[in-house]
C-alpha cells in the first residue's frame, strides 16, 4: 500500500451507519478486515434500516471486486464512484484493500478487528494507519494498543452543537433607529414591514425576531435577500382571543412555535427543547385546530422512533396502532389536556376523546417506506433518535398539502452511535434553515409545573 497519505481501517458499524462511507476518504486508502465482512453477512437479513444498509455495502463491495481482477485485489481496487450514486468528490480516489492474512486476534469480533489493524500497521510502518469506528469502547481499546482511532464524522451536520440555529434572535435596542426608512403596510389583518438589511443581520426565512423591553415587538422574517427583508408581526397566542384549541403560549418561544405551526405556508417545522417545554402539546393543539376547525388537513398522523428504531416492533397483540400504543404515552397524556370540555361531564369527555381519536392515527416508522401522505398533518416525535437517512425517508413521504412537524430533545438520544451533531434532527434543522417554507424553534423554558422546573434545575 504505497502512494497514500493514510490508511483507514473501517469497523462494521461505520459501514452499517453510512454505506457510502467507503467512498468518503478522498485520496486515502481503505482497509476492510475479514471480521467486518463476516459481521456484514450476519446483518443482511431483515427489513430494518441496518439490514438494508448491510445489503447495500455488500453490493458496493461486490461491484468493486468485480471491477478489479484477482491481481487488483492484492494491489488494491480503485474506489471509483459506484454505479447510480453521484457522490461529490474532488481530486484523486484511494484504493480498497481486504485483509489477506490471518491476524492473531481471538474471541470477540472487536479483538479480531484490532489484531488485523495492528498487523496492518506493522506491515506499513511508513504509513499512518487509522481505525475508524463509532464504538467508543473499541476506540479506547485501540488507544491502549497504541493505535490511532477516530469516530466517523463525515455525516456530522455541525462541528459543535452549540452552533446550531436556534430559530430566534434578539434585536438590538436601537433597531428602529438603525432602520429609519421602514416601509409598512396592512394586509388581511396582518402588519408587514420592509427594512433594509445590514451586513450583521444574518437572518433566515421564518426566523423569529424579538425586541424586548417596554416596546416589546415580536416579528417573523418572511422574505430575505442581500438588500432587504420583509417582516410580519406575530399573533399573540398568549392572549385568550388567540388561543389554539384552548392552549395559549406561556412564553416567547411557545408563541413563536404556535405562529409557525399555524402558518399554512410553512410546510416543515422542527421544535427542539428539553422535557416539559410543551413540544408535543403545541404540535397537537395546532394540528387539531387545523384538522377539526379549519379543515386544512384531513387527519393527524403521529409516529415516533421506537427505541429499537426500524427493528420489528415485537409480538405485541393487535393492529399496528395497538402495537405502537406503549410508545405513545406522550400522545395520550396530551390528549387528556386537549380533550377536556368544560361542560358535558364524563360523557362529554368520552365523546370528545372518541372524536379526536378518530382524527389522530398512530403509525410505525417500519411501514413508512413507499407511502405518500396527502393533506395530512404529520408529527414525528422523538426525532432525535433518527439517523439523517431515516429523516430523509420520512420527510420525502410528504405529498401535496402535507405539513411535517419534527419534535425532539437531542440531550435524550437512545440510539447507539448517534450523537448531538450526527442526529437526523440536527441534520434537518441545519439543512432546512435556508428554505422559505420551513421554520425551527428551540424551546427553552419548561412549563410543566413548579416541581418539574425545580427538579430540572437542581437534580
Amino acid at each position: 500500500m504505497t502512494g497514500s497519505k493514510r490508511i483507514y481501517a473501517l469497523d462494521t458499524n461505520v459501514l452499517l451507519h453510512d454505506p457510502t462511507s467507503l467512498f468518503r476518504f478522498e485520496e486515502h486508502d481503505v482497509f476492510i478486515p475479514m471480521t467486518v465482512l463476516e459481521e456484514l453477512d450476519e446483518k443482511k437479513k431483515g427489513a430494518s434500516e441496518v439490514s438494508r444498509n448491510g445489503r447495500q455495502v455488500s453490493r458496493f463491495l461486490n461491484e468493486l471486486v468485480e471491477s478489479g481482477g484477482q491481481q487488483d485485489l492484492r494491489e488494491g481496487v480503485a474506489l471509483s464512484n459506484p454505479q447510480g450514486v453521484n457522490l461529490k468528490r474532488a481530486g484523486a480516489v484511494g484504493r480498497l484493500y481486504f485483509q489477506q492474512r490471518t491476524a492473531n486476534g481471538h474471541g470477540k469480533a472487536d479483538n479480531q478487528i484490532l489484531a488485523a489493524v495492528i498487523d496492518l500497521r506493522d506491515q506499513n510502518p511508513d504509513c499512518a494507519v487509522i481505525l475508524v469506528t463509532k464504538d467508543i469502547n473499541l476506540r479506547i481499546k485501540a488507544s491502549i494498543y497504541g493505535l490511532v482511532a477516530e469516530d466517523y464524522e463525515n455525516d456530522r451536520a455541525l462541528d459543535d452543537f452549540s452552533l446550531l440555529f436556534t430559530g430566534a434572535a434578539e434585536l438590538s435596542s436601537d433597531f428602529w433607529d438603525r432602520h429609519p426608512e421602514v416601509k409598512s403596510w396592512n394586509e388581511r389583518g396582518r402588519t408587514f414591514y420592509q427594512v433594509e438589511r445590514h451586513p450583521q443581520e444574518a437572518w433566515y426565512p421564518n426566523q423569529c425576531l424579538f425586541l424586548p423591553g417596554d416596546n416589546e415587538v415580536e416579528m417573523r422574517v418572511l422574505k430575505v435577500d442581500d438588500v432587504s427583508a420583509t417582516l410580519v408581526l406575530l399573533d399573540d397566542h398568549s392572549h385568550a382571543n388567540h388561543h389554539v384549541w384552548g392552549i395559549g403560549a406561556r412564553n416567547r418561544e411557545q408563541n413563536f412555535a404556535l405562529n409557525v405551526l399555524m402558518d399554512p405556508d410553512v410546510d416543515f417545522v422542527t421544535l427542539l427543547g428539553n422535557a416539559g417545554t410543551g413540544k408535543t402539546l403545541l404540535a397537537l393543539a395546532a394540528g387539531l385546530a387545523q384538522v377539526m376547525d379549519q379543515q386544512r388537513y384531513r387527519e393527524i398522523i403521529m409516529t415516533r422512533a421506537t427505541v429499537s428504531v426500524g427493528e420489528d416492533i415485537g409480538f405485541l397483540p393487535g393492529t399496528e396502532e395497538e402495537k405502537m400504543t406503549p410508545w405513545m404515552g406522550a400522545l395520550t397524556d396530551n390528549l387528556e389536556v386537549l380533550a377536556n370540555p368544560e361542560d358535558g361531564g364524563s360523557w362529554g369527555r368520552q365523546a370528545t376523546n372518541d372524536l379526536l381519536a378518530s382524527r389522530i392515527k398512530i403509525r410505525s416508522l417500519n411501514f413508512m417506506r413507499g407511502r405518500t401522505f396527502l393533506s395530512r398533518y404529520l408529527i414525528i416525535d422523538e426525532a432525535q433518535n433518527l439517523t439523517p437517512k431515516q429523516m430523509k425517508t420520512l420527510i420525502t413521504r410528504a405529498g401535496p398539502g402535507t405539513k411535517i412537524v419534527c419534535l425532539g430533545n437531542v440531550e435524550q438520544i437512545d440510539t447507539p452511535y448517534l450523537t448531538e451533531t450526527t442526529s437526523g434532527l440536527t441534520y434537518a434543522v441545519d439543512r432546512f434553515k435556508q428554505w422559505e417554507h420551513s421554520a425551527h424553534i428551540t424551546l427553552r423554558r419548561g412549563e410543566r409545573s413548579r416541581l418539574a422546573d425545580f427538579a430540572a434545575e437542581t437534580l
